[in-house]
């Protein structure tokens, strides 16, 4: 089968690849979309050093064998994390802190790849009428929706996005449902149009004064800040802008470091949440209802994954 498989180094677009049997417990599904996440340009710079295997995880796919009869010839979404079923964090609902825990597209092979093996317990069947080409966002939907379990957010509050790319862009969306007063911070003009719609949107360059950042007012300042910019910066300006005793979300993954003064944080009283993959049936039936929508994915085919990586749209990925 056709695969991309990440060598250690580069991704290497592969023809040959054994079509994968499935194990006890899992399903054999066939990919028909997949989207390119900001982790999957991570690891190309090196954020899963140890990982050989073929890359992705946002997916959409068909049932082809499972031992759930029910799922066979089901459009289907899948979660990343495949947990041992027996630690203290499997045994209360947090299989995806497994220590020994499987993550398609970074520790197992991925969904870049005509089949992939799952299992079956993280399958979710796609609602009738909701088209593939929507459903593909479940799992970066899912990640925002953690946001909502983690944090209370009272709406009579205000709240900062920091970032204007695809995750944020998501984020957003989920925190306006909430009714909170939302700015958008980010760096390009022609991204922060996309938020206009259903939040205020200020410039990176808004905040900066010299090498540094400008000094606000607490009226200036946030109750809530989610760091989605995908970078080392943006936790500097997560902690200049959150007011005292009000909470950052940490969303972005990248592979670099940042060194930040501690002290600010107990000193404030700030609360810092480090959210990750989140439900995904809250998920599928927003995109469902439509109460959250997003531009169309710029599909390619897998042997064009430089393109597809370099594409300046929204959203990239593979058709196949």
């Amino acid at each position: 089968m056709k695969a991309l498989y990440y060598d250690g180094e580069k991704a290497v677009y592969k023809e040959d690849v054994p079509v994968p049997e499935r194990s006890e417990g899992e399903s054999l599904i066939k990919i028909l979309l997949a989207d390119i996440c900001s982790t999957d340009r991570e690891i190309l710079k090196g954020y899963r050093p140890h990982f050989r295997g073929i890359m992705g995880h946002e997916f959409v796919g068909e049932v082809v064998e499972s031992e759930d009869q029910r799922l066979i010839g089901r459009k289907v979404v899948g979660e990343l994390n495949k947990g041992c079923g027996r630690c203290i964090y499997c045994l209360t609902g947090r299989e995806k802190h497994c220590l020994s825990r499987e993550v398609i597209g970074m520790s197992r092979d991925g969904c870049f790849a005509e089949y992939m093996t799952l299992s079956t317990h993280l399958i979710h069947p796609i609602p009738d009428g909701l088209p593939i080409e929507r459903a593909v966002f479940t799992e970066p939907l899912a990640a925002a929706l953690e946001i909502t379990k983690q944090v209370h957010i009272d709406p009579a509050g205000n709240a900062a996005v920091i970032g204007d790319g695809r995750l944020a862009y998501m984020i957003a969306q989920v925190l306006a449902l909430t009714g909170v007063s939302l700015t958008v911070i980010g760096k390009h003009e022609d991204k922060l149009k996309l938020f206009e719609p259903f939040a205020k949107t200020a410039l990176l360059s808004d905040y900066l004064e010299g090498d540094g950042f400008k000094s606000l007012t607490a009226d200036q300042c946030f109750e809530y800040v989610a760091e989605c910019s995908g970078n080392a910066s943006g936790i500097q300006l997560a902690l200049n802008i959150v007011r005292k005793m009000g909470t950052i979300i940490l969303k972005s993954t990248y592979a670099g470091s940042s060194s930040l003064d501690m002290s600010i944080i107990p000193v404030n009283e700030i609360t810092v949440v480090g959210s990750r993959c989140g439900p995904f049936e809250p998920a599928l039936k927003l995109l469902k209802e439509e109460k959250v929508s997003f531009p169309d994915v710029e599909l390619y085919e897998l042997k064009d994954h430089e393109k597809a990586f370099a594409s300046p749209a929204f959203k990239a990925g593979f058709r196949f």
